[in-house]
């Protein structure tokens, strides 16, 4: 059995066990989160939502906080003498799926 659930403006495949990571949620670590905007679930019947489940939850628990892999951007403007750098760190949750409940 595995859902689709929303957050943070994307669509996460999700089965029981599995580690996902989603953009930052603020809770801290340790406690467990509940996604209610569940957009299907599969089974041996399928139910999908319109465009949500009702009643449908999908319950994780927080491993980690964390930030990704550091990204470097280059702008640059040609005859104009002007170079600059910057990094960004995308921050994230990491979450460990615990429960699917329809």
């Amino acid at each position: 059995m595995y859902a689709i659930i929303e957050t943070g403006g994307k669509q996460v495949k999700v089965a029981v066990g599995d580690k996902i990571f989603v953009e930052k949620i603020n809770v801290k670590d340790g406690e467990k989160y509940t996604f209610e905007k569940v957009l299907a679930i599969i089974d041996k019947e399928s139910k999908f939502g319109n465009p949500y489940i009702k009643n449908a939850k999908v319950t994780a628990k927080i491993v980690k906080q964390g930030l990704g892999k550091k990204l470097h951007i280059y702008k640059y403007k040609a005859k104009h003498n002007e170079r600059k750098t910057i990094g960004h760190r995308q921050p994230y949750t990491c979450l460990v799926v615990e429960s699917i409940a329809q």
